[in-house]
């Protein structure tokens, strides 16, 4: 069935009403949906609707890109004449018009799709659509009333933004039981999101750049429906530790979505820390650090990850500090404190929970005992901006500081002087700048926060203007001071490296702190100030969006080369993006090389190839050696098994096999046949490097629960399958550098594998067994027209590569069917891939089938 974004863009590619400030977009954008409705998250489209982008597309004349949020950067108002009819304007406070500065007007077009702030009935819905398109470029994804409450006063408020600030649901008043139905409208809504998206995107140049936690499993609906879509997902909100987020009952569900970006962001490092020991402990995914920059390897594709804190708009807040409004207010206020001695400590907050205004307020009042010479020299000014969300959490926030600000006001005022001056009202921007201008110190105590951007417009606004150096009374160009006292838990802390950081919970702590930015020196005010100012106004939201779209431009290079599936269904939705030449070994083709050539070679890798990587028992079954055995009999074939066992273990599981070629701890030791005596590739070692090796492995054996080593002949293996995934990587990084310290002077290598690190001698791979069986069958006049190379993990590489390049070379024939072939679909130096181990047993069973029956046919004659 073809959905209604679909017969949207059907009327679009009939060339109907195309509208002038988009080109191929309809300037008629029907609504999407406007009656309630949920969708299950197991509810999935039609396999046919996944499609993988192979069309082309028209030029456009810029490049474009779509940002996706939950709420438009529009303001909106009902018209004045008969209540008809709406206006509409900027919202100029908007981060999502701000970063439009950093992505240049002339070099990129934008397009905004998000719900309003307000609710549009069905009959207008049409008209402003019409409106917003042309004139903003905004698409408006209109929500039945009852499904936004469900999705953003329900799942958004009441499940992930209290887990994401570290609030677990241990009783039923604290967040509520984790509610079905709530997450089933979430889905239902970003499903909205997506089929919106679809009516205006051209999938193969539009960049989508989706924004905060409304929207986590947005990506997933994109990339199933365009598997080449250049995605982009940045979360606002913190991402908790994996102790916390795993409490999530849909925890695996969103980290698929969101795995399906190609670029996440993370305001801090903890951050994007937490996401990916989230990927590891949930999911098995390792990540890996190059040349600066952090992916995961998710089915082919590399989902890149950003640390990058957003930043303010420097024009924006220049400009208000001209303004004659500002100046007006910086004089009253430089009046009612400066002017009475009074010196004005400045917090701004949302009244919510995890804002820590009580905190703040309790260790003023613990500053006000400690230093009784600042009473009557000290005020606390406490902005408290309308909570953003509603219910009981709330109202006990708003009870305790009221409260409190009461408590400390009777104990410690007098007349003409109130300690903490409460602010509950909203304020005109030009007034929050203005008393930051005033302010001596600026404090924030949020026991959680994702950003805050409050103390960057705070550095700013002390940096000031030659017009108020003068309010001040002083000469331009004068030295400017400000200071800050932070919560540890702010993600704007890390990057403020001169403020007083805190920990909020601590009262004697936080008065401490206050105390210290009130008689700190002036030259030392001077410093941190400078060093902020530096930062914050070189590191803006223009430079954050520049940044995010370079690098989300990084991510996306590669696309248009790679082939793309997609497999799964529902929320468990992914693609595999492979080489364009990768595809599947079908068992008729090999089948029909197999009959049609006479000299072959054939060299199987065997844990993960020939026995599934999950088996209890590694042993070969009895119906695997009755096919090796038949390929073997035929005297113009050579099959070899390579593994990293010890050739004791493989000559008692292949001594059936008399004319089976075994390669043993990944070739080191080398066998023709039973017959023969085992070879080495490289000359025998002593050991003695052992003796150095094992004391530093039983070190991180005594140190890391689940981890052991494996004895061998010619190597040592410290494996941590069975330990906590992050700290046995984490330890592994560690036994890697300590291991090629201690070993830099002998003739071993030091290698990291899936879950072990592993010594053993120089020069010794699987690709040298693959040189040495086809320069042995060059050498017995044999060159194979038939190279059938099978493996599945990163040591198999070697092989394929060896066999892919020998097909220029005179160890095989001119026209041999050369096969290397991996397991599962995933970036490999292979060409073909099949899906198991299972599948490998059956497609050797029927190569046997054919041996046997060459081999009869050649008895009859």
């Amino acid at each position: 069935m073809v959905s209604r974004s679909y017969s949207n863009l059907l009327d679009l590619a009939s060339g109907e009403a195309l509208s002038p400030s988009f080109g191929r977009m309809s300037r008629r954008i029907p609504r999407v949906m406007t009656v309630a409705g949920i969708m299950s998250d197991l509810e999935d489209d039609d396999a046919s609707e996944s499609v993988c982008s192979d069309r082309s597309s028209s030029s456009a004349q810029k490049d474009r890109i779509i940002i996706v949020a939950n709420q438009l950067p529009i303001r909106m108002q009902r018209k004045t004449d008969h209540g008809k009819g709406w206006t509409f304007s900027w919202d100029e406070n908007s981060l999502l018009l701000q970063l439009k500065e950093g992505l240049g007007d002339d070099e990129m077009d934008v397009i905004y799709v998000g719900c309003l702030k307000e609710e549009i009935h069905p009959s207008e819905q049409d008209e402003v659509s019409q409106i917003l398109l042309e004139t903003f470029k905004c698409v408006p994804t209109f929500l039945p009333p009852e499904m936004f409450t469900r999705h953003y006063h329900g799942f958004c408020k009441q499940h992930l933004w209290p887990v994401f600030h570290y609030m677990l649901p241990l009783s039923p008043d604290l967040g509520g039981r984790f509610n079905r139905s709530l997450w089933q409208a979430y889905v239902s809504v970003n499903k909205i999101f997506a089929d919106r998206i679809m009516e205006v995107i051209n999938p193969e140049d539009d960049f989508v750049w989706i924004h905060d936690y409304h929207l986590m499993v947005l990506p997933t609906f994109l990339r199933k429906r365009f598997n080449r879509v250049k995605l982009g997902f940045f979360l606002h909100s913190p991402f908790p530790s994996s102790e916390i987020y795993k409490t999530l009952p849909v925890r695996e569900e969103i980290l698929r979505a969101l795995l399906n970006s190609d670029l996440i962001g993370f305001h801090t490092f903890d951050y994007a820390r937490h996401f990916l020991s989230c990927c590891s402990r949930m999911l098995g995914l390792p990540y890996e650090s190059k040349r600066g920059y952090i992916g995961i390897e998710y089915y082919g594709r590399t989902v890149s990850i950003k640390i990058l804190p957003v930043g303010i708009h420097m024009g924006q807040l220049q400009r208000v500090l001209s303004l004659p409004e500002t100046e007006a207010k910086v004089v009253e206020l430089l009046s009612q404190f400066n002017g009475q001695g009074r010196t004005m400590l400045l917090g701004v907050d949302d009244m919510d929970i995890f804002k820590g205004i009580s905190l703040k307020i309790l260790a003023m009042e613990q500053l006000l005992l400690q230093h009784p010479e600042k009473q009557g020299k000290v005020v606390l000014v406490q902005i408290a901006n309308p909570a953003r969300g509603k219910g009981k959490d709330v109202k006990e926030v708003q009870e305790e500081t009221y409260s409190a600000v009461k408590r400390i006001n009777e104990r410690f005022g007098n007349p003409g002087y109130e300690p903490v001056i409460l602010i509950d009202q909203p304020l005109k921007f030009f007034e929050r700048v203005a008393y930051y201008v005033v302010a001596e110190c600026c404090l924030v105590t949020a026991v959680r926060d994702g950003m805050n951007l409050m103390p960057y417009e705070y550095v700013i606004s002390r940096q000031g203007n030659e017009n108020l150096e003068k309010l001040f009374g002083l000469d331009p160009p004068a030295a400017k001071k400000s200071m800050l006292v932070l919560s540890e838990f702010i993600g704007c802390s890390p990057s403020l490296s001169g403020a007083i950081r805190v920990n909020p919970w601590n009262i004697d702590a936080v008065a401490d702190a206050m105390d210290t930015a009130l008689v700190m020196s002036e030259p030392e005010k001077q410093l941190r100030h400078d060093k902020h100012y530096k930062y914050v106004s070189t590191h803006d939201v223009a430079y954050w969006a520049r940044s995010f779209l370079t690098d989300l431009e990084r991510a996306c290079k590669d696309h248009a080369r790679r082939r793309c599936w997609g497999i799964g269904f529902g929320l468990k939705f992914r693609v595999v993006a492979l080489d364009p030449n990768f595809r599947k070994l079908a068992m008729d083709y090999i089948v029909s090389a197999y009959k049609r050539t006479t000299t072959r070679a054939i060299l199987l890798d065997y844990d993960g190839t020939l026995m599934p990587p999950n088996a209890i028992d590694k042993k070969p079954s009895a119906k695997t050696l009755e096919i090796l055995n038949i390929l073997c009999r035929d005297e113009n074939n050579m099959v070899f098994i390579v593994s990293s066992k010890t050739r004791e273990k493989m000559d008692q599981w292949f001594s059936s096999c008399g004319k089976l070629g075994l390669a043993a701890e990944h070739g080191y030791f080398f066998r023709v046949n039973r017959e023969e005596d085992w070879e080495t590739f490289v000359p025998v070692m002593e050991c003695g490097w052992k003796q150095i090796a094992e004391p530093v492995m039983q070190l991180y054996i005594e140190t890391t629960d689940g981890s052991a080593i494996e004895y061998k002949e010619t190597s040592m293996v410290w494996c941590y399958e069975d330990a906590d995934p992050d700290f046995g990587s984490c330890q592994a990084k560690e036994l890697l550098d300590h291991l090629e310290s201690v070993l830099a002077n002998e003739p071993v290598t030091v290698k990291s594998g899936q879950n072990t690190i592993e010594v053993k001698p120089q020069g010794v791979s699987k690709g040298l067994v693959a040189k040495r069986l086809l320069s042995l069958m060059e050498e017995r006049g044999m060159a194979p027209d038939f190279v059938l190379c099978i493996g599945d993990d990163r040591s198999d590489e070697d092989m394929f590569e060896v066999i892919m390049n020998s097909v220029a070379s005179p160890s095989v024939a001119p026209s041999a069917e050369v096969f290397a072939c991996t397991v599962g679909k995933k970036p490999s130096k292979a060409k073909y891939y099949v899906d198991d181990a299972a599948e490998i047993v059956r497609l050797m069973q029927g190569l046997a089938s054919v041996a046997e029956q060459q081999l009869q046919q050649t008895v009859l004659l």
